[in-house]
């Protein structure tokens, strides 16, 4: 089981002590963050790669290279604000239907940030997982994966998760088919079937259920991402294409998500709560 560590050093200090503006719209929004109220676990859509490169007029595979440097900056700014889990969907199930030569693209440029990122992930105690039928993937490419989580199995600080040929429904299905086998194996009165004993058996057992989903690139969908652990999320969308998430739109996203009252489905403050009653 995974455990994501709380960790409450970051109460004492202000977001700008953390992480050095690199410019005055950066500054200001980091004044608005409160560190108490960041997400325990963001999960992130990086959608519009080929749009990006085709606004200019580029391949596609130019979008998916300046896609990768993004994520950099955002796995990096998370780190740096100690947030305890970070989901980045990555490639979808539904991604094989592009074309061939730009699976083996992104399978290859996987491959690259693999070999020249880990050793700064590992450096600064991230723990590299990967959620996804990824016995599917190609064997050189599973390889590199089990060498980055063997390399990072023992870190504490935040978890990276990277959704690789990835789907909601699949990750039910296969949930549902643990749970059948379970109960094949130890017989049926041994095993309950309720939300925690599914949450078990998800890809991403023992991780915290995202607080935040963020989408880039405007689109108004999940895209069959997280479907079980997004009940409760909250969801921003931006216009902005993946390519073009800079540290400041990230903050923003973050900004806006602590202006939110999360409610669970209850009553917001004691006033609320009266007119409810009266009613």
């Amino acid at each position: 089981m995974l455990l994501c560590v709380w960790t409450s050093e970051r109460f004492s200090v202000k977001a700008a002590d953390l992480l050095k503006p690199d410019n005055r719209e950066e500054a200001e929004l980091l004044d608005k963050l409160d560190l108490k109220r960041l997400p325990q676990h963001l999960a992130i859509i990086m959608d519009g790669n080929g749009r990006w490169a085709q606004r200019r007029h580029l391949p596609r595979i130019a979008g998916h290279r300046a896609g990768v440097k993004a994520a950099r900056n955002i796995i990096e700014t998370c780190t740096r604000l100690k947030l305890q889990c970070l989901t980045l969907y990555a490639f979808s199930l539904e991604n094989w239907r592009r074309p061939r030569a730009e699976v083996d693209f992104l399978m290859r440029l996987l491959r690259e940030y693999l070999k020249s990122e880990m050793r700064s992930i590992h450096k600064n105690n991230i723990r590299f997982l990967v959620i996804g039928r990824t016995h599917q993937l190609p064997e050189v490419v599973r390889a590199d994966i089990d060498d980055a989580m063997r390399l990072t199995d023992h870190n504490t600080g935040m978890r990276l998760a990277i959704a690789l040929n990835y789907g909601g429904r699949a990750e039910l299905v296969d949930a549902f088919n643990a749970l059948l086998e379970d109960s094949e194996t130890k017989g049926p009165a041994a095993v309950r079937v309720d939300e925690q004993a599914i949450s078990d058996r998800l890809y991403t057992a023992g991780l915290p259920d995202p607080d935040l989903l963020i989408r880039t690139s405007g689109e108004m969908r999940v895209s069959n991402f997280l479907l079980w652990q997004i009940a409760y999320a909250e969801i921003y969308v931006t216009e902005t294409l993946w390519p073009d998430f800079s540290r400041a739109r990230f903050l923003e996203a973050l900004v806006d998500y602590q202006k939110r009252e999360r409610r669970y489905g209850g009553l917001s403050g004691p006033r609320e709560r009266a007119v409810a009653a009266k009613g």
